[in-house]
């Protein structure tokens, strides 16, 4: 199901308040304000919680209005998924990692990584809802593999000058690395509060996260250096 209207700008950074959006005359802030609240309803009640009324009332919209924009409300959800891994990529196209030794190179975008993600814990439980739906809904998009390719080229050309200057392993494979360096990053916010709770220990302080950090990046570099060659 392709979801209607042109693609806009929404954000998927730091959460707005309760209070209701402003009405605006303006269509395409319109169709944004409508993304963003969407974002937070789909994040935290998942695609079969979240309720147009709602999303409408808190707009100052209407339900026709949003289905005008969006076509029904799997497309407002297909939009906003499109919307969150759009505003994430968008993000780290502002990452310039190519002047850097491959290590330090690698010890950057790891870096960046998890702090996206510790920003973006909206991102992290609309991905975590799809999973539920066996990614129904992303298959529908022709827009979010596009959007992806970036991510993975980054990662190609790190580990391309790594093997060159022999300062990584000759089998690192740089879909399988972007694999890890997500599940380590992504870990950390999807599991902070059942760990936190099961392990009793802290994955909330920023002292916590510091060493968090540094833990995952030393992993991820671990398992590039040649002493880690896969046979």
């Amino acid at each position: 199901m392709k979801c209607a209207g042109r693609n806009a700008p929404a954000g998927n950074g730091e959460r707005a308040t309760g209070a209701k959006t402003p009405r605006s005359n303006d269509p395409e802030q319109t169709r944004r304000d409508i993304l963003t609240v969407a974002t937070q309803e789909f994040a935290d009640k998942g695609l079969s919680g979240a309720r147009i009324d709602e999303i409408a009332a808190r707009t100052r919209t209407s339900k026709r209005m949003i289905y005008y924009y969006f076509g029904s409300k799997e497309g407002l959800y297909i939009s906003v998924l499109e919307e969150a891994y759009r505003t994430i990529r968008n993000i780290e196209r502002d990452v310039n990692v190519d002047h850097l030794s491959p290590e330090q190179a690698l010890r950057e975008l790891v870096g960046f990584t998890f702090d996206r993600h510790q920003q973006n814990p909206d991102f992290v439980r609309l991905v975590m809802n799809e999973n539920l739906h066996s990614g129904k809904y992303i298959a529908q998009s022709a827009n979010i593999p596009t959007l992806n390719v970036p991510a993975i080229d980054t990662v190609r050309r790190i580990v391309e000058h790594g093997k060159k200057s022999r300062a990584f392993r000759q089998d690192v494979d740089p879909t399988d690395l972007h694999m890890t360096i997500s599940a380590l990053c992504f870990y950390s916010v999807s599991n902070r509060h059942t760990f936190s709770t099961i392990f009793k220990v802290d994955m909330t302080s920023a002292k916590a996260l510091a060493a968090r950090k540094r833990s995952v990046i030393a992993t991820v570099l671990a398992a590039v250096r040649p002493s880690r060659e896969i046979r």
